[in-house]
């Protein structure tokens, strides 16, 4: 981080290079090198290059002319939008479902829904724990208050299919100590309502009723408590966040006006995503996991792409160049870059939209809206701000309350180029390292478990947890996670009887009740062996679906979601991964030119990404670290979580590629040297990407915060990818390879030599499209220039010519003065 903020004070007076440049060669190399070769424009000063003459005079673009020439109308228009998008996204979070691992098309999906129309008792999702102390819970005064108790739940609005230990006597509704037992109940409703009611007749229910004691459980209390948990924890991972991210800001920049220029971005990207997902909850389900993707991507991206580019629009204020030209070549160059880096994680975030799942989908909404906005206000908003600011960006610097005199003008990046010098002369040794060294730590994702998310993702306090965690240890087998099967046809009782002694006979069946027979449909409860989603429940689930019977039969049931959820995630996961590598692929072609780096940044993005893989496992499945870090494992991973891990994480690492890439890029057309190009670009890119890793990890560690393992697991997971990303692939693994892949990285074949002169992109490059007027302009621009160099080198001649004459007569005094000194001599 320190060789970021001298970079930019260095580059502010014209320096930053290791090799001491000049403030002109540093503005040839930094703004001239074109994605076509670039070159340097003779007789210009202080960054006023033809190139940027005319993106600066004419301000290529209807949206650059819009920001540049009427930079107030642009930030008032985004004080109205921003305005309208929090009344558009006030109440988003109460509109958010908790829910979403399951796969719509399913078979368990299907029976459920019937069940739930059908028969309601079958599909209880409230459990009151009825706990009588020392005493039998068959007591007489037990009894009696147990049986009021369920009486009056059964007469509640929007109460149905109430049931308890002492009206059935089912064994697996008493625990094996017989102090406590269960009513059971279904709250109606969606998501939303069957919450309200929750919250209308649990505080009735808790607590103390005559000799026992009630505690609030089941699935519907899980899903509320978790959301309210998550609500919690985003605000206060927000109050942590911003802080410290707004001093790790001022570290960077140095001055306050810039530092919260980024903040400020990242607050309209959320808060313009908070309104795009309120509005998706008027046509979709949207889970309340995606509002801390929206927090973290948010203020994350944000951060990246202001400081890409308040660090290019400082360093063209540093070469002399005015501010509206400044602004104009940052948005050529840095500004590129930017909307690359966006489409690029966009991408990967839009690989979740082919999965079934709502809980993977609502993060495809929230992270494109974000990544979208953010980039829109880091494009839009912000060179409209800097145009108004100018050199103002430099004000309060706080940081020279903290030094003495002024920073290197030429130290900036310099440790970063010798790094990167030091790592390609010993490549082989490096790049074989680091890839040993990121698969070890992958080596324990390959004992990954799959599950599903329960009360255990809740803190070990929590009330909805404590009642599942009593069934899970106090009672037989696990009530909450039987299995229903739902049979639909006409059939006779004796054929249920004959069909429930088949799944009877079944291994890893521990108990069968029904049939309960409505018209054509009836179902079955079956009790599994062990707990409710182990392997043992998962291959019972296949037995279900395979016994035969004279009706047609659905299997559902906890672990017959987890096994569908499986299922429709291995089918569609081949899709998303070609999806991601493919459009990756064509991007940084785009954007390099190149086959072989396309590929490389596929392939080091992906292994960047091992160390997150096991650490996930290595903690959160097998439970280390869990006392440090304040959960409870449940011994597996949920199915849903690597996949949505991957694509952020995919994402993300493709963002700081690009960055990287880009000024590699800028650099080989400029000189034709590849080892020069992967030190330059390393060393003005080094410092950048690992203060923008850093920030966004701070972030994801608030996130981290989180009382809920999943979000937990999200945010530490991510933000470890984030740094072994920034601070091993980037700095380490990429130079090795690029130099063991040597001036072949940079090839191409012809045709697709042509297609990337084309269409693709580049950082340094001129415009590809420019408005005839602007053309026109820019042709007299050019014209007047070549006239100027034209009088400028007729002039230098002339000086010249003079120059030689003076040096003619002065030699010839010279010598008539040796004459007559010879001569005196002599006489």
């Amino acid at each position: 981080m320190t060789d970021v903020s001298s970079a930019d004070d260095g580059s502010e007076r014209g320096g930053g290079d290791d090799h001491g440049a000049s403030p002109e060669s540093e503005q040839v190399r930094e703004g001239s090198g074109g994605g076509h070769g670039g070159g340097h424009d003779s007789g210009t000063r202080g960054g006023a290059r033809v190139g940027d003459a005319r993106v600066g005079d004419a301000r290529v673009g209807g949206w650059t002319r819009f920001v540049t020439a009427r930079p107030r109308l642009s930030l008032l228009v985004a004080l109205l939008l921003t305005a309208l998008a929090v009344v558009a996204g006030s109440g988003v979070a109460d509109r958010l479902g908790s829910g979403g691992w399951q796969d719509p098309t399913a078979q368990s999906t299907y029976a459920t829904k019937a069940l739930e129309r059908e028969f309601p008792a079958s599909q209880p999702n409230l459990l009151l724990l009825v706990d009588s102390g020392g005493a039998s819970v068959d007591d007489p005064a037990i009894a009696a208050e147990a049986k009021r108790i369920t009486a009056r739940l059964a007469g509640e609005r929007g109460v149905t299919g109430v049931g308890s230990y002492w009206q059935s006597g089912s064994p697996a509704l008493k625990a094996e100590d017989g102090h406590q037992a269960l009513i059971a109940a279904r709250l109606t409703g969606d998501e939303k309502t069957a919450g309200e009611t929750l919250d209308r007749l649990a505080p009735s229910y808790r607590g103390t009723h005559g000799p026992v004691q009630v505690k609030v459980g089941g699935p519907v209390a899980v899903q509320h408590e978790m959301q309210t948990t998550i609500r919690e924890d985003l605000t206060r991972a927000e109050m942590i966040a911003l802080p410290v991210t707004l001093v790790l800001l001022v570290m960077v920049f140095g001055s306050a006006i810039a530092a919260l220029l980024p903040l400020a971005v990242g607050v309209i990207a959320i808060l313009g995503t908070n309104a795009v997902l309120r509005g998706l909850t008027e046509f979709t389900d949207v889970s309340v996991f995606a509002m801390n993707l929206t927090t973290a991507l948010g203020l994350g991206l944000a951060i990246d792409y202001a400081l890409f580019i308040v660090r290019r629009f400082r360093e063209e204020l540093g070469t002399g160049a005015e501010p509206l030209t400044a602004v104009g070549t940052t948005l050529r160059t840095a500004g590129r870059t930017v909307l690359f880096s966006s489409l690029t994680v966009a991408v990967s975030l839009a690989a979740m939209l082919l999965f079934p799942q709502y809980f993977l989908r609502s993060f495809a909404y929230a992270g494109i809206a974000v990544v979208l906005l953010a980039a829109g206000a880091a494009l839009v908003l912000l060179p409209a701000t800097l145009v108004l600011l100018g050199h103002r960006v430099n004000s309060f610097d706080l940081r020279r309350l903290f030094r003495r005199g002024e920073p290197s003008a030429t130290g900036g990046g310099a440790g970063w180029g010798r790094m990167a010098s030091l790592v390609m002369r010993r490549a082989p040794v490096f790049a074989l390292a680091t890839t040993l060294g990121l698969v070890v730590l992958g080596l324990p994702f390959l004992g990954v478990k799959f599950g599903t998310a329960d009360d255990r993702q809740l803190p070990s306090g929590a009330e909805s947890h404590v009642v599942q965690q009593h069934i899970r240890d106090g009672f037989p087998g696990n009530p909450g996670g039987s299995l229903e099967v739902l049979a639909e046809g006409r059939a006779t009782e004796t054929e249920y009887a004959r069909y429930k002694d088949r799944i009877s006979a079944l291994p890893g069946v521990l108990q069968v009740d029904g049939p309960l027979v409505k018209g054509d449909s009836a179902f079955f409860t079956v009790l599994p062996k062990g707990e409710a989603v182990d392997e043992g429940a998962q291959h019972l689930v296949g037995e279900l679906r395979a016994t035969d019977a004279p009706f047609d039969t659905a299997v559902t049931g906890t672990a017959a979601v987890l096994v569908d959820s499986k299922h429709a995630i291995g089918d569609r996961l081949p899709w998303a991964a070609a999806f991601i590598a493919i459009v990756t692929l064509l991007l940084v072609f785009l954007l390099t030119g190149s086959v072989l780096i396309p590929i490389q940044a596929v392939l080091l993005n992906a292994l960047s990404l091992t160390a997150m893989f096991g650490a996930v496992v290595w903690v959160f499945q097998d439970g280390h670290l869990s006392g440090l870090l304040d959960f409870t494992s449940p011994g597996s991973i949920e199915t849903t979580l690597p996949v949505l891990m991957f694509c952020v994480a995919f994402g993300l690492s493709m963002d700081y590629g690009v960055f990287l890439l880009s000024r590699m890029k800028e650099e080989y057309d400029h000189t034709g040297d590849h080892r020069e190009a992967v030190r330059f670009g390393l060393q003005r890119t080094g410092g950048l990407i690992t203060a923008a890793a850093v920030i966004l990890a701070v972030v994801m560690v608030a996130i981290g915060t989180s009382r809920v393992t999943n979000t937990k697991m999200l945010g530490l997971g991510i933000a470890l990818a984030v740094l072994m990303d920034a601070m091993v692939v980037r700095s380490l693994l990429v130079p090795a390879v690029m130099r063991l892949t040597g001036r072949a990285t940079w090839w191409a074949p012809g045709p697709l030599r042509r297609f990337h002169n084309r269409f693709g992109l580049s950082e340094g490059e001129a415009p590809a499209a420019i408005a005839p007027e602007i053309q026109e302009e820019g042709a007299e621009n050019q014209a007047r220039d070549q006239d100027q160099a034209r009088d400028q080198d007729q002039a230098r001649d002339q000086d010249q010519a003079r120059d030689q004459d003076q040096a003619r007569d002065q030699d010839q005094d010279q010598d008539r003065d040796q004459d007559r000194d010879k001569a005196e001599v002599r006489s």
